[in-house]
């Protein structure tokens, strides 16, 4: 135990994302598991459960949260024999919205309802200012591209493009490109993404580079309004994070969790 607890104190001094797991309730109440972004220490005593636990403590520190989880003695989801507590040690995640437009109200909304710290930025000053986005941690007037240069950028952020506009959106998308970001969404449509795939070829962005850009952005939901459409780019930086495809459950097979 003392081990495991000298691993989280180095992991929070290197700043490194980790959950700590306690069995609460269950066949080996006090067990423990250390569990990282690509490594875990201990077990709760079954395979299976481990795998499951895991899945949820990468979750809780993706998103910085902390809280309970019930399971059957084998992980299974519909069950409450077994109470763990998973405590994260992470900051929350960024997402940076680049430009000040209508629709960024409704996407930096549901970011910070899905656990983001949202920074929007915007280099016209009368559109980014805190008024017009009271619910974001930050607004920045600056232009996008010079920001991201300064900005934290792991796989856990997400940057959402709404500029619209060649000389905003080559450079972001030059720079974050070369950055470890995880999820890269540019707003606009395909005719309009072909001609920045064409601009980013001439400056030497490779097609297998661009197929971390997600555009048009978001998931095929019909979406109509600023805040439906906010809820299928959401919607898809999830489908993306968990590794899934964002099409429907009842038309697909296998576990609803994995």
């Amino acid at each position: 135990m003392g081990e495991l607890f000298k691993a989280v104190a180095h992991a929070i001094r290197e700043k490194e994302p980790v959950a700590v797991v306690t069995e609460v309730q269950g066949p080996n109440p006090g067990a423990k598991m250390l569990v990282g972004e690509e490594s875990v220490t201990g077990s709760l005593g079954d395979e299976k459960l481990d795998g499951a636990v895991i899945e949820n403590a990468r979750g809780f520190i993706d998103m910085a949260q902390t809280g309970t989880r019930t399971y059957g003695p084998q992980g299974q989801g519909n069950s409450e024999e077994v109470e763990v507590f998973i405590q994260a040690f992470s900051q929350p995640p960024d997402m940076y919205v680049l430009g000040a437009v209508n629709l960024a109200n409704a996407v930096v909304r549901l970011g910070k309802f899905l656990g983001y710290r949202v920074t929007v930025v915007d280099a016209r000053r009368i559109f980014a200012n805190q008024e017009r986005f009271p619910e974001a941690d930050e607004v920045v007037v600056q232009w996008p591209n010079e920001f991201l240069e300064t900005a934290p950028i792991s796989r856990r952020t997400a940057i959402v493009i709404l500029t619209h506009d060649p000389k905003f959106d080559i450079p972001i998308l030059e720079f974050a490109l070369k950055s470890p970001v995880g999820y890269l969404g540019a707003m606009g449509s395909r005719r309009t993404h072909e001609k920045r795939k064409a601009n980013l070829r001439e400056i030497g962005v490779t097609d297998e580079q661009m197929e971390r850009i997600h555009a048009p952005l978001g998931l095929d939901l019909g979406a109509r309004t600023p805040e439906e459409t906010a809820v299928s780019i959401l919607a898809q930086i999830i489908a993306l994070r968990t590794g899934r495809s964002g099409g429907h459950l009842d038309e697909a097979s296998g576990r609803i969790h994995a």
